[in-house]
């Protein structure tokens, strides 16, 4: 196998990780009512477990990164699935909801540990005009799995019981694992930065304001697609059955816009991010102005899956390039960011929404999406620190490239 379909293979096997772990985190809105019934717990108890998960990535992720940045790449990403397959399994076999909301924390800190590791893996595996091209097929995965992982475990779940869903995530992730022994190739670890090295890098203020940006852009975006299902049927007058068809077809323009932002991302990242904030304005004025329109509603929500999406490569390249050595860390608290803006997205959102009505929702949005364009536009000014000789990254240097061509020894 020549070096260039060896590297595709390679990030294919990241990208069916990335489709694992993105199906494990969003499946379990699907099937609540399920778990609710079958452990004789409230709905809102079950929620918990959903929650936990985003926890484990905010928080459980980066402390993860840090402690395994000395380590081989290839090794720890293998080690984030091996230790998810077995988080899975716990949920599958236990009955004490307790342990089920830790099993569900767990996976979520190897979720955040994965983000990190595969984003520089992915990186040193393209050349420099590619890496967003490479990250965006890795964590297309996502994307993908939103609109097949989701869908296919809630069917799962609804014919042979809410655990036959985590049994499919189990075995993917199985598969996912060996395929990443077999074709991720190996690097050696970068020479020694210590953990108080590479925090400082990752914490640096260029990199928190970047940060800052994505929460805001996130949380906009989720403070209004949380509640999008009601907004439908209330604004629009969709069905139930309908909403699954605007669903599909916001999950389907989600794929599309990851991939093509991955371009973009390769020719200017800062310019991406500044002006997918400013497409984002555009489209959440125009839901709120033209959603009552079932065909107008359809055309916002693929406007808004391409550039809602399309942002994430480039977020993801300008953090590690901002972070410099603590690049690594950085790639973690990305995520960690996006979710917690998720987090507080929601809940500005669903407060406006029990204060006010399903409208306020989308001028929450907007209003986070305005707070989070100034801040855009002045990052596009931040320098990329040059890197020491201390701290260089070989797994963004041409070794890794070339190593792709070499069997493992």
């Amino acid at each position: 196998m020549n070096p260039q379909a060896r590297a595709q293979t390679a990030l294919l096997t990241l990208a069916l990780s990335a489709f694992v772990f993105g199906t494990a985190e969003f499946v379990v809105v699907g099937v609540l009512d399920l778990v609710a019934r079958d452990l004789a717990i409230p709905i809102a108890t079950a929620s918990h477990l959903v929650m936990a998960y985003a926890l484990g990535i905010a928080i459980g992720g980066p402390i993860a990164t840090a402690l395994t940045t000395r380590f081989e790449r290839r090794f720890v990403l293998a080690v984030a699935l091996a230790v998810f397959v077995a988080s899975n399994v716990v949920i599958i076999v236990s009955r004490h909801f307790g342990l089920l909301v830790l099993a569900r924390f767990v996976p979520g800190a190897m979720h955040g540990l994965f983000v990190g590791a595969a984003s520089v893996v992915a990186a040193g595996l393209a050349p420099a005009r590619q890496r967003g091209q490479a990250m965006s097929m890795v964590f297309g995965g996502v994307a993908v799995a939103t609109v097949l992982g989701v869908p296919l475990g809630t069917w799962m779940a609804q014919a042979m019981g809410w655990r036959a869903a985590f049994v499919g995530v189990a075995a993917l992730a199985a598969l996912a694992w060996a395929a990443t022994l077999v074709t991720v190739p190996r690097h050696d670890a970068r020479p020694a930065v210590g953990i108080l090295a590479q925090a400082r890098a990752a914490f640096a203020p260029r990199v928190l304001a970047l940060l800052a940006v994505a929460a805001l852009l996130m949380g906009g975006q989720f403070s209004v697609f949380t509640y999008i299902a009601p907004y439908l049927k209330q604004v629009t007058g969709a069905t139930d059955k309908s909403i699954a068809v605007y669903l599909l077809v916001y999950g389907v323009a989600s794929a599309a816009g990851m991939f093509a932002g991955g371009r973009l991302a390769d020719r200017n990242a800062s310019a991406t991010i500044v002006v997918a904030n400013a497409l984002l304005l555009v489209v959440l004025g125009a839901l709120y102005l033209f959603g009552s329109g079932a065909f107008m509603a359809m055309l916002i929500l693929a406007a808004w899956g391409v550039i809602g999406f399309g942002m994430v490569p480039a977020i993801q390249i300008r953090v590690v390039e901002l972070a410099g050595r603590g690049g690594d860390l950085a790639a973690s608290l990305s995520a960690s960011a996006i979710n917690a803006g998720i987090a507080a997205g929601s809940l500005m959102g669903g407060w406006a929404l029990v204060r006010f009505d399903v409208n306020a929702v989308v001028l929450v949005g907007l209003a986070l999406c305005v707070l989070a364009l100034p801040a855009a536009w002045a990052t596009r000014n931040f320098e990329t620190p040059a890197p020491s000789a201390s701290a260089q990254r070989p797994d963004f240097q041409p070794q890794l490239l070339n190593r792709v061509a070499q069997p493992d020894d």
